[in-house]
């Protein structure tokens, strides 16, 4: 991240189109991808010791009709009690295009957060960030089973959780295609010794995706933030949750697959003990269908086994055949196993 101090001629004139008066000062902030993601976020310092918000984006998923649904999303989480900051037009009350550095971006201001992330609140430490984060969980995904309590429907856009669908048009595939073909590329490298069990693997993950996708289609939705994270999640100084920032990737999604793509690790079996208190606990708020109660399994199939952080433990065993061997071994397992997640969904 790119952080800079400077106020020009430039940044004023951004400033001014959402904003009266002229600021004093201004920290910019570069959280660009690559070339094809740039975004940049202004905060502007005023006389009056206030602090005003302005992000330029310009990426194929940022435009206009995108942002008056991350727009109504905060809205929608507000009415519920949950603290986030608020989206704002420009004077002429649109979201316009800004020439900035070489690229044509969407501009949009947005409330300066009255709380601070997770992450702000330990300063970068990763460790404690991480602690507040899993504090919180509980209170994340109360939050969250509200939201789907709502079935929103005010959009066809998807979240970047989305499955079989893509978030935006340069994607090939969905997130969770992508990381199993990912899983595949690097497993096709291990020793022959593994090369059927690989195989195994991979048939019985694309059986179950073909499987889910009819059933998957039937699934409850609502429009959900899509980007929780200790940098999204706001907490007081005590470090209790009290809401959420950043909705740029939320959207339309299944309720279920939003949840269970909120909770994972490494460990198969810390991650179904998450998942499982993850169920109990949305059911609070909640009331899973039959459906979703049937196919809860073979979401987790699809989801899980093959998932980016399973791919990164398989990468860290290296050339230690037998750890690799065991990790397969819980691969296949997990592919097959009757997890009774039914239960956990009262």
């Amino acid at each position: 991240m790119e952080i800079s101090e400077k106020l020009n001629s430039e940044t004023e004139a951004i400033y001014r189109s959402f904003f009266d008066g002229t600021p004093v000062s201004v920290q910019t902030i570069d959280t660009s991808r690559d070339e094809n993601d740039f975004r940049v976020t202004f905060i502007f310092g005023t006389a009056s010791g206030e602090k005003c918000v302005i992000k330029l984006a310009d990426n194929d998923f940022t435009f206009p009709e995108k942002i008056k649904v991350w727009q109504r999303t905060v809205l929608e989480y507000l009415s519920l009690g949950y603290y986030c900051p608020e989206i704002y037009c420009d004077k002429t009350g649109g979201f316009p295009v800004m020439e900035y550095k070489g690229h044509k971006c969407v501009a949009y201001a947005e409330e300066f957060a009255a709380f601070a992330t997770a992450g702000d609140r330990t300063e970068g430490n990763d460790s404690e960030s991480g602690s507040i984060y899993e504090r919180c969980r509980p209170d994340i995904w109360r939050m969250t089973a509200r939201v789907a309590s709502r079935y929103y429907d005010y959009t066809v856009y998807p979240s970047a959780y989305c499955l079989f669908d893509t978030f935006s048009p340069a994607d090939e595939t969905d997130e969770v295609l992508e990381n199993a073909l990912k899983w595949r590329q690097y497993a096709e490298t291990l020793p022959d010794r593994f090369a059927e069990q690989v195989k195994r693997i991979w048939s019985l993950w694309t059986e179950n995706r073909t499987e889910l996708e009819p059933v998957y289609h039937k699934l409850p939705t609502s429009v959900f933030q899509a980007d929780l994270n200790p940098t999204n999640i706001l907490v007081d100084g005590n470090g209790n949750f009290v809401g959420i920032c950043d909705f740029n990737l939320c959207g339309k999604d299944v309720f279920l697959n939003y949840l269970m793509r909120e909770n994972f690790d490494a460990d198969f079996e810390k991650e179904i003990g998450m998942i499982c208190d993850m169920l109990k606990v949305s059911g609070e708020y909640y009331h899973f269908s039959d459906i979703e109660k049937e196919s809860a399994l073979m979401l987790y199939r699809c989801l899980k086994p093959l998932w980016f952080c399973k791919l990164e433990r398989l990468k860290k065993y290296g050339d230690d055949n037998e750890a690799v061997e065991m990790f397969l071994n819980k691969t296949e397992h997990f592919l097959t196993a009757n997890i009774d997640f039914k239960a956990y969904m009262q």
